[in-house]
């Protein structure tokens, strides 16, 4: 099955000032992705200012010495293109798509915004009214929105690791800081050797390399990025907490675990466990709790990978009147299982062929395979697991999925969490 994947070719190398270039050429259709992954996330945020890298996704849109303020979007579209950025814990990544006619556009538009973007005052209070309507929109307004966007969970399972603040912030540390906080930030971070610059699609590779030494080879190398390395104690007791959102009226039970890396083997194996246990209407959680005892509306269970540590997230969502401890006490039976029998040949098999098949879909755009490239590469240290990741899930053995069940599914290292109606309170 894996066989039928297509091996995505890639040249890598270097620019003296310590950018990183991925190229993948590939001319079946007249488009290009160019994109700009920055090595900075709201984990390098300091305290008392959360929310910065996650600003800089929208303040490095306002316009540079050479674009004008508001105009970016504007010229994209002018040339028939479309760009976004989005931010994460760990990494910002920018990008636009043109006609492939237009790739020397894309790559000046990207060194513009790295060499000399205009960071100003108006521009600062312009993006804070766009992001406060965002975490209003998006975050506050949006039910279950304290899971999805992890704002109220990881507080309680980090202690000193930065990833206990949210990716968007807090609007008072954004309203406190300076213009001059915001000018450091950028010097510090957004440098060409905290950076990779992918461009995928219909392109010549030695044209594009000079057109890439022609806009970036001369921007100045900045200081060396010291990393973030925080070492959490293990979780070694329950965590009990509740929390309220005004936007739900089913409540839910949420456990919640800290795992490993990323780039551990462990982080793959979560993976597969929560598709064991939550992936489709045959899946063990939905047809034991939804269709079977008919307590669950819905289940849920999603492994979120960082680079330095990741959250499980496991829960239900109540049927009627349902109460949480029944959940609970549901979802750990299902657990319990994991820990004690091997899963069955039968559903061994299952897992392998969705993972191999979602392996062979998950490099369908250009777009994809930009973003792909630059994660595996800055975020993995590995730039062909694009090609070989699926290889790691081949490895997982029944044993593997026991093993990592037990290890880590404990009650004694989560956070249990009542998830419920702000109506509750009363």
């Amino acid at each position: 099955m894996a066989g039928i994947a297509q091996e995505v070719e890639f040249t890598e190398y270097d620019l003296d000032n310590g950018l990183h270039v991925i190229l993948h050429q590939d001319n079946t259709a007249p488009v290009v992705t160019v994109g700009v992954m920055y090595h900075v996330g709201a984990k390098d945020e300091q305290e008392g200012r959360s929310g910065f890298a996650h600003f800089f996704e929208h303040l490095l849109f306002e316009g540079t010495e050479n674009i004008e303020r508001g105009k970016w979007f504007d010229v994209v579209a002018a040339n028939g293109g479309s760009n976004n950025a989005n931010t994460t814990q760990d990494r910002t990544y920018y990008y636009e798509t043109f006609p492939s006619n237009n790739l020397e556009l894309g790559l000046w538009m990207e060194s513009e915004r790295m060499l000399h973007p205009v960071i100003n005052q108006i521009g600062v209070d312009t993006q804070n009214e766009v992001v406060q309507e965002e975490k209003r929109s998006r975050i506050d307004n949006a039910p279950y929105g304290k899971i999805i966007y992890a704002t109220g969970i990881n507080q309680y399972v980090f202690n000193k690791h930065p990833y206990k603040n949210s990716v968007i912030g807090t609007m008072e540390d954004l309203d406190s800081a300076e213009l001059p906080e915001f000018i450091a930030f950028f010097e510090k971070y957004y440098g060409p050797n905290n950076a990779t610059l992918v461009v995928a699609g219909d392109i010549d590779v030695k044209t594009t390399k000079d057109l890439i030494k022609k806009y970036f080879g001369e921007i100045e190398k900045r200081a060396e990025v010291e990393r973030v390395n925080i070492k959490e104690e293990p979780i070694t007791e329950t965590i009990k907490a509740t929390e309220y959102d005004s936007n739900i009226q089913v409540p839910a039970k949420i456990f919640v675990y800290r795992t490993p890396s990323m780039k551990e083997k462990d982080a793959y194996i979560l993976d597969m466990i929560s598709s064991i246990l939550t992936d489709g209407r045959s899946s063990r959680m939905y047809r034991k709790m939804v269709d079977e005892e008919k307590i669950a509306l819905q289940v849920l269970a999603f492994p979120r990978s960082q680079e330095d540590y990741g959250t499980y997230v496991m829960g239900a969502l109540a049927l009627g009147d349902t109460p949480l401890e029944t959940l609970a006490t549901s979802i750990d039976e299902e657990i319990k299982k994991l820990q004690t029998e091997l899963i069955s040949e039968k559903e061994y098999q299952k897992l392998q062929n969705k993972f191999e098949n979602r392996f062979v879909n998950s490099n369908s755009s250009i777009q994809g395979i930009a973003s792909s490239l630059a994660t595996y590469n800055m975020l993995y240290g590995n730039t062909d697991l694009i090609n070989k990741e699926i290889e790691i899930y081949q490895a997982i053995t029944r044993e593997d999925i026991q093993r990592v069940a037990k290890e880590y599914l404990n009650k004694n290292q989560r956070l249990e969490l009542d998830y419920l109606p702000e109506s509750a309170k009363e």
